[in-house]
């Protein structure tokens, strides 16, 4: 990098850092119960404009009973109709040739580096920016993972964190595992209400993510997510079509959806909370492996401007390493990194 440091900005010809200091504390809500706890990054030189991701304590879940659930009879179909393709792709293992998993794993990160890279950071919580090759190339991967578009996308990651264990959390681990795992695909109608109410404008100002959501087809999306690493180790290297489409398609695209998953709901419930024991997120080593880095999930929802999403390094991020390598070359800038001094003194003040 080059040298020179400037209220708190480390920069160079291509690639500035911003460091996150000295943040507010704020009250959180976990169950029905307000709590002081995670910090707050919302200086106007660091965050301006949009705050519609920032939690929301006045909002509080109507008393009675849970609402009820809309069952999405077609997501129930075809997930389960996916997970059959993926059980048989398991027995097809063994008969299934190298290139092919080579494949199938670049096809994994390319897809996972929308979430992690992508859909998260750059659209959902804007920790860091990017020229326009690494966005062109991230919408595309975003729609090679089926997974609904960038606006939608944020739009949901948005209520998660405003809403968060509320009935208005599309996401909400009070639910239990099943639920915060797959069940959030099943539409709670205090989602629906809660989350017409968010402000998107910002996203609604980039050209690019609403170029895809005016011409993102299923069809399209389902032939880039499914049809495309069907046949090309089919028609490159004479894989079975078979072999192609249990191994390389649906059982890929089965364990991406799992590895996804298991950041709302294994990183929602299971192991530790080192930086403040009142909220529900964990720190989830288990998890980021496959989630390449999003595994500190409670690191990422007390310092939800981190790009990096974790208090660690590239060991343990693939995504951090994958920003950096991008800024190095220029295509990523702005950086957003919460100060060692700041993740210490939440860990002091409310961790586990």
């Amino acid at each position: 990098w080059g040298a020179g440091t400037r209220d708190g900005v480390i920069s160079s010809s291509h690639t500035t850092t911003t460091t996150i200091t000295a943040p507010p504390s704020r009250v959180l809500q976990n169950g029905g119960d307000k709590l002081e706890t995670m910090p707050l990054y919302l200086e106007e030189d660091i965050r301006p404009g949009i705050k519609d991701d920032i939690y929301d304590p006045t909002y509080n879940d109507k008393e009675g009973p849970s609402p009820k659930v809309n069952y999405v009879w077609r997501n129930v179909i075809l997930m389960s109709l996916l997970h059959l393709g993926a059980l048989f792709g398991i027995t097809l293992i063994p008969t299934c040739k190298f290139y092919s998993w080579l494949w199938g794993l670049f096809y994994y990160f390319v897809r996972a580096l929308d979430i992690t890279a992508g859909a998260h950071p750059l659209w959902s919580q804007p920790s860091y920016k990017a020229r326009l090759p690494l966005r062109l190339f991230l919408i595309i991967a975003n729609t090679m993972a089926f997974q609904n578009g960038i606006y939608e996308w944020a739009h949901d990651h948005r209520a998660h964190h405003k809403f968060s264990e509320t009935h208005a959390d599309p996401r909400n681990s009070r639910h239990g595992f099943v639920f915060s795992h797959v069940g959030w695909l099943c539409k709670r109608s205090a989602v629906k209400e809660k989350g017409g109410t968010l402000d998107l404008s910002d996203l609604e100002a980039e050209k690019l993510v609403m170029f895809q959501r005016r011409y993102y087809e299923p069809r399209f999306a389902a032939d880039m997510c499914f049809t495309l690493p069907t046949l090309v180790p089919w028609c490159f290297w004479g894989e079975t079509f078979q072999h192609s489409l249990f191994i390389a398609t649906f059982l890929r695209y089965a364990v991406v959806l799992h590895a996804t998953w298991l950041v709302n709901s294994a990183a929602h419930l299971f192991r530790y909370r080192p930086y403040d024991k009142n909220i529900s997120p964990r720190e989830n080593v288990l998890v980021s492996p496959g989630a390449v880095g999003e595994g500190f999930h409670e690191y990422h929802h007390s310092f939800p401007y981190d790009y990096s999403a974790s208090e660690y390094c590239w060991h343990i991020s693939f995504t951090t390493f994958f920003i950096d390598c991008m800024a190095s070359l220029g295509l990523a800038y702005d950086r957003k990194k919460v100060s060692k001094a700041s993740t210490l003194a939440s860990i002091k003040r409310t961790g586990d």
